[in-house]
């Protein structure tokens, strides 16, 4: 029996997503044969040609006819007035971002060999803030890293062509999000399927139709991370059926195992056959067997599929059987990139945010530390799902063993834990294994800034080859951050932070205003606590998200406890996340978010520090109450005390 294992449209640019590859893993060392492919870079790729622009052009073209020149779209305007510069462009830039050709830096930096759409804008927009932006980001040295921030530019430049004038499902990250993204109908999705097949749909079922005469696969299995590859997906699993409508697809993904638990409308089934959620793993296998004729239809494990009641009508069934567990931690296997284009894949510069970059900057081995969370308390995660409610660990020699099979294979020492939250006593046995047996990495990934993680000990995790760290600060607020159960303090995580930065480790804080109860003195004090440990370098990046409510979390299930109303919930039939709900405080965090993310926007490039915070609101907002040597006086407790 062969599996071809695919990742949808799309994901990163820089590194392959890993399910596939922990599931090609898993599979081989159970004795299948699975192949696996990226339709997702692959797809990209092919839109990202000379030939492929020809199209595009012509698209372009047609659909904006009847448009004056002052009516069109600033990135279509450019990109039909410097059509023939875009395509000269086109190739050598790819080329230039898969690491192929260096020497193309030296041109791209003179400003004047790409042509420069609406992406650029935001390099005159931060030089007339803090004057040479380009040169205090890169220096005079910097010559590959601003190369290929502009050369990043330019792709975003090309993507947005593609979606406002050719493709509106295109997106580089989110290709199609808004058509599945916690849509509690199918009909869209269902729609689009049905109606006629756009630009990159039609490259896609291209490369299907290739993957498949080249691998001759028994089964389809599609794994959908996020809800922008839900589209990507089903194009896969409908071109599959039309070539061959007696090929198993399977689905399975993050997506599927937060947004589809309560899936109802048996259309999604005309695509696929089967869907799994959770730890694919154990339920996959199951499937196969059951393929095998090894087992029987109700032993499937947290399986969909369609059945039919008494009167012979079809409806959706779910098939638990608890009775089979999950493959521990310690017998899942080595991920295997076998199959995936790992030379193809783009090195891309954010310059905006330190973090960004290092995400999608690099190809990363991933792997992970631990299953689950260690913690699994916080109110505003998806506590009571597998991903996090299930906590297994492999230790320290079995993952230092995976470590070594993955650099042997690949040849990049680079790795990126995925963990939802790293097991610090885990991240600490790591660290000394690596040291131990002299194997040398560059390792990034997600913890909780626990007291734990003291100077000694982020020390030890930087000598081991820790390079960058993110965790939650949340809502910077000592009442808010006991009632989310987050486990921290705000001048807890200011001397851990302090902490990892001393010893050169990068470190990114999730923050998160609208919060249950969160007022605007509150949103205005967390903004001054940020505003002090930057100051104080405790981190180097950040970013701001708005709270949502998730119908798996502990708000969701019991809003009452902090002190919301769920607003009256449509009939669920396809995706169910994220849940709206009523605030009394009636603060207004959509015009504090904007001052939030201007003034972080400005921190991150060491600006602004000694402007009040009103500065950065377009309305009066309260005057802060945060002591102004609050961090200060706590990193300087770190010093004293270490």
């Amino acid at each position: 029996m062969t599996v071809l294992l695919m990742t949808p449209p799309m994901t990163q640019l820089n590194t392959p997503y890993p399910a596939t590859a922990y599931l090609t893993g898993f599979l081989r060392s159970r004795g299948y044969e699975a192949v696996q492919r990226d339709p997702a870079i692959e797809l990209f790729l092919e839109m990202m040609t000379a030939p492929a622009l020809d199209i595009i052009h012509q698209h372009v073209e047609a659909n904006f006819e009847s448009f004056e020149e002052d009516e069109l779209p600033d990135v279509i305007f450019t990109f039909l007035a410097e059509f023939d510069r875009y395509r000269t462009c086109v190739e050598p830039v790819i080329r230039f971002l898969q690491g192929k050709d260096s020497s193309l830096a030296l041109r791209i930096i003179s400003r004047r060999f790409l042509p420069e759409g609406p992406a650029f804008n935001v390099i005159a927009q931060m030089e007339a803030i803090s004057g040479d932006i380009l040169k205090t980001a890169f220096g005079d040295l910097g010559v590959q890293d601003k190369a290929k921030y502009l050369a990043t530019l330019f792709i975003n430049d090309l993507s947005a062509v593609i979606t406002q004038g050719v493709d509106p499902y295109f997106e580089v990250s989110r290709y199609g999000e808004r058509l599945a993204a916690a849509n509690p109908s199918f009909d869209d999705l269902y729609n689009t399927l049905m109606g006629e097949p756009s630009f990159s749909s039609e490259i896609l079922e291209q490369l299907v139709d290739q993957y498949l005469e080249e691998a001759q696969p028994s089964v389809v299995a599609l794994t959908v991370p996020f809800p922008g590859n839900m589209l990507g997906a089903l194009r896969i699993a409908q071109t599959c059926k039309e070539i061959n409508p007696d090929l198993p697809v399977v689905l399975g993904g993050g997506f599927v195992n937060t947004e589809l638990r309560a899936l109802k409308d048996p259309r999604v089934f005309e695509f696929v056959d089967f869907i799994c959620v959770d730890d694919g793993e154990r339920p996959f296998m199951t499937l196969l067997e059951f393929f095998d004729g090894k087992r029987e239809i109700d032993e499937l494990v947290r399986t969909y599929f369609l059945a039919e009641d008494e009167n012979g009508e079809p409806y959706v069934h779910y098939n638990e059987n608890a009775e089979l567990h999950d493959i521990p931690q310690t017998d899942v296997g080595t991920p295997i990139y076998d199959g995936l284009p790992l030379t193809e894949y783009l090195s891309l510069c954010e310059m905006l945010n330190p973090m960004h970059r290092i995400w999608s900057d690099g190809r990363w081995n991933k792997l992970t530390i631990a299953h689950g969370c260690y913690w699994r308390k916080c109110s505003f995660c998806d506590v009571t799902l597998d991903y996090i409610d299930r906590y297994d660990a492999a230790g320290a020699d079995i993952l230092v063993d995976r470590i070594e099979e993955l650099i042997e294979e690949t040849g990049q020492t680079g790795f990126h834990f995925v963990d939802e939250a790293a097991p610090p006593k885990a991240l600490f046995a790591l660290a000394k294994r690596l040291i131990e047996r002299g194997v040398v990495i560059s390792w990034w990934g997600n913890i909780r800034f626990e007291k734990t993680f003291t100077p000694e000990r982020c020390q030890l995790l930087a000598d081991s080859g820790c390079i960058a760290v993110s965790g939650g600060l949340e809502v910077a607020s000592d009442r808010l951050l006991k009632l989310m159960k987050k486990g921290v303090s705000v001048e807890q995580v200011a001397r851990v932070t302090k902490a990892f930065s001393d010893a050169g480790i990068l470190v990114h804080a999730y923050l998160m205003y609208g919060f249950p109860t969160q007022t605007e003195q509150e949103t205005i004090d967390a903004l001054e606590m940020v505003r002090q440990m930057m100051g104080q370098g405790c981190f180097q990046s950040a970013f701001w998200h708005r709270f949502a409510a998730t119908a798996h979390s502990p708000i969701g299930i019991n809003p009452d406890a902090y002190g919301i109303t769920l607003t009256e919930r449509p009939h669920i039939l396809f995706a169910e996340n994220d849940v709206d709900f009523t605030d009394p405080t009636g603060t207004d965090h959509e015009m504090l978010g904007d001052g939030l993310r201007k003034a972080l926007y400005n921190y991150m490039h060491g600006i602004g520090f000694d402007q009040p915070m009103s500065f950065w609101f377009d309305q009066p907002v309260a005057h802060t109450k945060v002591k102004k040597d609050l961090i200060s006086s706590a990193v300087n407790d770190l010093i004293v005390t270490s």
